[in-house]
């Protein structure tokens, strides 16, 4: 089991993550252009997160036995993710990780760990 899982809280704290961040996505104006490449209805959005994110993080492997393989970078093709956008992602990620982790050396992994997933996203 991978120390994030864990330092995370499990299940429940990482559905909590997810949830502060898809809220804060739906709420900063800075966030517009990111939750503009988003479904109206942010339920399966969040679902596909938790499920990845548990996953990644060392838990059951709830978004590979649904959807398989994660091919993230394929999966945002059809999005215009520019070097802004995954500022804007980062900035929702960043909050997020900001009210639920304590400051240290996991959170600074975990920020590391979400910046480079989401500048390894940008197409443009």
């Amino acid at each position: 089991m991978n120390k994030a899982y864990i330092f995370l809280g499990k299940e429940d704290g990482i559905r909590t993550l997810v949830d502060r961040f898809y809220d804060l996505m739906d709420s900063l104006p800075e966030a517009a252009t990111i939750r503009a490449m988003h479904p109206a209805d942010l339920t399966e959005s969040r679902d596909k997160l938790y499920f990845f994110l548990v996953g990644r993080f060392g838990g059951p492997p709830l978004y590979t036995d649904r959807f398989g393989h994660p091919r993230l970078r394929g999966r945002h093709m059809p999005f215009s993710v520019d070097t802004d956008a995954a500022e804007a992602w980062m900035l929702c990620m960043d909050t997020a990780l900001d009210e639920h982790v304590r400051p240290g050396p996991e959170r600074d992994e975990l920020s590391a760990f979400f910046r480079q997933v989401a500048m390894f996203m940008r197409n443009q």
